[in-house]
């Protein structure tokens, strides 16, 4: 039994994201959103909010066991790219991209024995 949590069109780019993501794989949930809490990143509020709605699913959808929750899959894929446009010297532009992302997680209850 698992249940997920997905955070789309996140204005940060994947690969933000991803380093702090794979400081919270594997842990249980509550060991994660202390790690979340006082790593100094701004991925780490967006990837925070993913995983209480995460386990909130699993509460209420699933009927699982808060405390015996851990992580047992988060990644980040690229969202939508949006470009934009800057004036640089000699009449010429450049094109900034500002990247999205797509961050799951996904929780599974621990098998007791």
């Amino acid at each position: 039994m698992e249940a997920r949590a997905i955070a789309r069109y996140i204005r940060i780019s994947p690969r933000k994201v991803r380093q702090v993501v794979d400081l919270i794989r594997g842990k249980d949930i509550n060991e994660a959103l202390a790690i979340l809490k006082y790593t100094p990143k701004r991925a780490s509020e967006a990837v925070a909010k993913v995983i209480n709605s995460a386990a909130a699913n699993a509460e209420h959808n699933y009927e699982m066991d808060k405390d015996n929750l851990y992580i047992a899959e988060a990644y980040v894929d690229q969202g939508p790219t949006l470009k934009r446009y800057r004036p640089r010297a000699y009449g010429r532009a450049d094109m900034k991209r500002k990247r999205t992302s797509h961050i799951t997680v996904v929780v599974k209850e621990k098998k007791e024995g």
